[in-house]
């Protein structure tokens, strides 16, 4: 049976974004935050690396945003790194009132300091974190806090489906219930966007099933601006093992020393970049993608079994058991790994309180676009986006809205129209070639004649899926699909309009890059869809 709820704020999300929103909020609100499935389900919990943040007293922040603008490629928000970057030892100190367990250079000592790994892209050590569990920790440390307000209320099952606008104001949404598989209403005076990255548009991803760009879609068909959808993550080491499926193997196995190797055990990475195994992700992406084509291997390897086992153990418990489940013993031989699509750099446009084009409607995390990111993001600046924005987003909100304000009914999902499917093998075929022909034209290396193919393929499918969706009930892998479609499409159209290679978004016709490209591309869905995505300052 469908519902009608009312809520003061409705956050779409549950990862850390999301749930640190939640926390921030006053507590005279009525909140209610809506996820996919199990909580545990988000990029956020299986963040392995750590936050970056500037903690040692030899680090400064305009060491941070160097770093931040260097790995960005010419195109970060100078303004967007300053402000992010300034808000992070108070984000971490936050994280750390609240009880996370992050790991210590001395835990014996009462005063000890965090201990900080360093990552690709970083010139120092910055990276704070809970072993190689950071994501798991920070998820378990916000959701015990949010269990405890009794102004916050979780629904599970339940996937979010457009948003509901009435003059050029956001006032709700239409979520469909995976447990009654019936479409609920929700009113709010606002709403939040923290529904996570796009990575599942890739056949090969690190990500969760979940990361569907759900947010980005929703955004875009209810008017918001996207930007910089070409700059897709692909993280260079994923296991790669039949029965790993998404398992990663975290940047700061590099940053401890360990080296990228091919089958007769030679260093490569030398070779492509003098930064070598602590490059930024997207040159030893590419380094790997090219060193498996060139010789015809399913994968590369990462070996740091020249530490010591008691190091590794320490240092990677999580990784040490995940590879020894697939009888590799990290601490005596190199893991299997290869790229997978790690995280979505663009999305949807918003400015540093979170507030996006539609009035009443904000976004944080990696839905959005910052500006903090640039071509390619620095490892570990992601967890770190996601708390600055839910920090300034809750403030933003706080300082505007009226607890328990009265909101008129909204209409009822209407599916009078519409009949049960007997083709459901129509979506697990379109899923599947989308996937497909986004990783193999759009993904690590990018030519013209591919984009122009997948474009051709993106909008045959869209026809086809939109048409599915006209005529029959929704379901939670309809409504995925009909999301991925709406991405790949943003993707491969800003793909084409930058005409030069940056960061992560490598193209053999243009390989060299240019100052005709020095601004973020911008989608507007005001635009005509055949209209070239404009590169444009903001």
């Amino acid at each position: 049976m469908s519902h009608q709820f009312k809520f003061d704020v409705v956050i779409i999300g549950s990862g850390a974004a999301g749930l640190a929103a939640a926390l921030q909020l006053p507590t005279s609100l009525d909140i209610a935050i809506l996820a996919k499935a199990e909580l545990e389900q988000t990029s956020s919990y299986w963040a392995q690396g750590g936050i970056s943040a500037v903690l040692d007293p030899n680090d400064s922040v305009d060491l941070h945003v160097r770093d931040t603008i260097e790995t960005g490629a010419g195109i970060c928000d100078q303004q967007v790194v300053e402000f992010t970057v300034a808000n992070s030892t108070e984000c971490i100190n936050w994280l750390a009132d609240l009880g996370m367990p992050f790991t210590l250079d001395n835990p014996e000592l009462v005063d000890s300091a965090f201990h900080l790994t360093r990552e690709g892209g970083h010139s120092m050590r910055r990276v704070v974190h809970v072993a190689d569990t950071t994501g798991t920790a920070m998820q378990q440390t916000l959701q015990a806090h949010v269990a405890e307000r009794a102004n916050i209320r979780i629904l599970q099952d339940h996937i979010a489906i457009d948003l509901i606008s009435k003059e050029q104001e956001c006032v709700g949404l239409y979520a469909y219930n995976r447990g009654n598989q019936h479409v609920d209403v929700f009113r709010a005076q606002k709403v939040i966007l923290a529904t996570g990255g796009a990575s599942r548009v890739y056949l090969y991803t690190s990500n969760p099933d979940g990361s569907t760009g759900d947010g980005i879609a929703m955004a875009w068909r209810a008017g918001c601006r996207v930007a910089n959808m070409e700059f897709n993550q692909f993280h260079p080491t994923c296991l790669y093992h039949p029965e790993a499926r998404t398992f990663l193997i975290t940047e700061a196995v590099r940053g401890e020393g360990g080296k990228l190797l091919l089958p007769d055990g030679s260093r490569f990475m030398p070779r492509f970049d003098e930064r070598a195994e602590l490059a930024p992700r997207d040159i030893v992406a590419r380094a790997i993608d090219h060193e498996m084509k060139r010789l015809g291997i399913e994968c590369v390897y990462l070996d740091i079994s020249h530490k010591s086992r008691a190091f590794i153990k320490s240092h990677f418990p999580a990784i040490y058991q995940r590879c020894l489940d697939f009888d590799i013993d990290i601490t005596r031989q190199p893991i299997p790994v290869v790229p997978a699509a790690h995280y979505t750099c663009g999305g949807v446009m918003v400015d540093t309180n979170g507030r996006t084009d539609l009035k009443n409607l904000y976004a944080i995390g990696e839905v959005t676009y910052t500006g903090l990111h640039g071509a390619n993001r620095m490892a570990s600046n992601s967890l770190l986006e996601c708390l600055v924005y839910a920090r300034s987003a809750a403030a933003a909100i706080a300082d505007e809205i009226e607890p328990g304000k009265s909101m008129p009914a909204l209409a009822r999902w209407d599916e009078s129209k519409v009949t049960n499917s007997d083709e459901d093998i129509v979506v697990s075929h379109n899923w599947d070639e989308l996937r497909r022909f986004m990783w193999d034209y759009v993904g690590i290396v990018r030519t013209n004649k591919r984009l122009e193919r997948a474009l051709h393929r993106s909008e045959l499918l869209e026809s086809e899926i939109f048409e599915y969706y006209g005529n029959y009930k929704v379901s939670a892998d309809l409504l995925e699909l009909r999301n991925l479609v709406v991405v790949a499409d943003l993707i491969i159209r800003s793909a084409l309009a930058r005409k030069e290679s940056r960061g992560l978004h490598f193209t053999l016709d243009y390989p060299a890059s240019s100052d005709d490209f020095l601004s973020p591309t911008i989608l507007d869905p005001g635009m005509s869809k055949k209209s070239p995505a404009r590169l444009a300052s903001i």
